[in-house]
């Protein structure tokens, strides 16, 4: 049989797919029409259908976009941090891997295979999802390893742009070779080019998180962070008490967390800390009143979390101690206690985005050794009757159930010195999230762009299947339904009644359209709207 005749029957089977429960069968009866002894894989049905419903039923993993954009996690050379070692760091360039991971790690595997070349990572990565079913218009890029603040802006900016070049060229190479790479001759107006041409793009970023630490988020290194098209910072937070930070050798005190935190949120980026209980000199009783002055007290607030229970990992000093008898990490049951305790009380704003190391359980010698802690503490609470109000857990795709009356919510608190608000559509009664903005009143701005007139949009999401750009919404999907526009709206109208005459949105490049169709203008780093 020829592959035109073999494509030919494979379309016209296809054709007949009625829902989830047929895709078996038919997967059988195109293996027989096609003289084949060989079920095909999803991914290679996929290329023939057309109606999203089968796509969704075929698509592999569907949670990587259901949050409504399609996550591209890569991974910076290994280098050392300027402060040195923590006690409980396992990685590193002597362990030929990125400071604060084993190596061993997806995200860090990947790195490794593409010798740590971003455009090979974000093509490759883009490749692996499309290939799966994936939706890739929308990509929201995280830059992870070690403190990428503190390494020389050439290195940041020749980062950013090939990541962004991968993403800009994707389409235009057809399924490009994972050989290639992107042209190292890259300087700022390519990038400035880059920038621009991924404003349009078929496979847009609409956002960009990078981690590093607290001391190494000053005014100069955010507004580094802000011109390579950062949206949200992610910070080693890692504990409030400096007993804690200093038994650890962090380099870094508690007041430089809240210091970074003020100067992130006052120039519109999404705050996320990385907070690990279970660390040396703390116990279940102050890690849980840790959580509760990270989620009360007005100097954190963060808008996500991620909670990393320390692990025990060869090679470590934090191994020594253990080795010693000193140390003693939670395992999986007294970590998952806490973690229930500490979802039971987290606030309706913060999205935990992640409990656990992605560290394979082979490479931990002691802590806790289960993927599915956030299941157990699920189940923990669930048991109590009890439940978790996060976003993650609430938002529309995530949640049980589907949305019936769907209302406005505005929810305001005060963090670092500023005003915030989260507005938000949601079913009150079913707590189901569908999605929301993060508006604040700054205190202490340093932008040029940003005076005491202006209203700062720190984050617009919407959730549920991720929709590419300009498609039509789904029965199943809940994006391209006006809902970012409603909320635009709202937050516009609540700025205008405290007296404020201009309203900045922290932007991805590659949301810069959505916002012009609002009638906002793109102002320095933000895009930006006279009220």
């Amino acid at each position: 049989m020829d592959g035109e005749e073999r494509e030919r029957k494979i379309s016209k089977i296809v054709e007949t797919f009625r829902g989830e429960e047929d895709i078996d069968r038919y997967k059988k009866k195109i293996a027989e029409e096609i003289g084949s002894n060989k079920i095909l894989k999803n991914s290679e049905i996929l290329k023939y259908v057309k109606e999203e419903k089968i796509r969704e039923a075929l698509r592999k993993k569907p949670s990587r976009t259901m949050s409504g954009v399609t996550v591209v996690a890569v991974m910076t050379s290994p280098v050392e941090c300027p402060h040195g070692r923590c006690v409980m760091c396992p990685g590193g360039p002597t362990n030929n891997s990125p400071q604060s991971y084993t190596g061993f790690e997806p995200a860090a595997m990947r790195g490794a295979q593409c010798e740590y070349d971003p455009y090979r990572q974000v093509k490759q990565r883009l490749e692996q999802l499309r290939s799966i079913g994936h939706p890739i218009g929308k990509v929201e890029l995280i830059v992870m390893g070690g403190t990428f603040t503190a390494r020389p802006f050439s290195y940041q900016r020749s980062f950013v742009s090939e990541c962004l070049g991968a993403m800009n060229e994707f389409y235009d190479c057809g399924h490009p070779n994972s050989n290639d790479s992107y042209s190292k001759s890259k300087k700022s107006s390519i990038f400035e080019d880059a920038k621009r041409i991924n404003e349009t793009a078929r496979v847009r970023n609409i956002g960009t998180t990078f981690e590093t630490r607290p001391d190494y988020c000053k005014r100069d290194d955010i507004d580094d962070i802000l011109y390579l098209g950062g949206t949200k910072v992610e910070i080693g937070v890692q504990s409030i008490y400096n007993e804690v930070l200093e038994k650890i050798r962090r380099g870094h005190t508690v007041e430089d967390s809240i210091e970074a935190n003020m100067a992130l949120r006052d120039s519109g980026l999404k705050v996320g800390f990385h907070v690990m209980p279970g660390l040396p000199s703390s116990d279940f009783d102050s890690d849980l009143c840790m959580f509760k002055e990270i989620f009360e007290g007005n100097n954190f607030k963060p808008d996500h979390l991620k909670i990393y229970p320390t692990l025990v990992a060869e090679g470590t000093e934090l191994y020594e101690w253990w080795k010693a008898g000193i140390y003693e990490p939670y395992r999986t049951e007294e970590a998952a206690e806490l973690i229930a305790d500490i979802k039971k009380i987290v606030p309706p704003w913060v999205r935990i985005q992640r409990i656990q190391r992605d560290i394979p359980s082979n490479h931990i010698i002691d802590g806790v050794k289960k993927s599915n802690i956030r299941q157990i503490a699920q189940d923990i609470l669930r048991k109590r009757g009890e439940r978790c109000r996060c976003i993650r857990c609430r938002e529309v795709g995530h949640a049980r159930g589907e949305p019936e009356d769907i209302d406005l919510s505005v929810r305001k608190y005060y963090c670092c010195g500023g005003e915030e608000f989260f507005i938000s559509y949601e079913d009150l009664k079913n707590d189901i999230l569908i999605g929301f903005i993060r508006m604040r009143f700054p205190f202490r701005p340093h932008r040029k762009e940003i005076n005491e007139d202006t209203a700062l949009i720190r984050e617009l999401h919407v959730y549920g299947q991720m929709l590419d750009v300009g498609k039509k919404p789904e029965k199943i999907s809940w994006q391209h339904r006006n809902y970012g526009r409603s909320l635009l709206r709202e937050a516009e109208d609540i700025a205008i009644e405290n007296g404020f005459k201009k309203i900045v949105v922290c932007s991805g490049i590659g949301a810069r359209e959505y916002y012009r169709k609002f009638d906002y203008e793109l102002d320095g780093v933000y895009m930006s709207k006279k009220l």
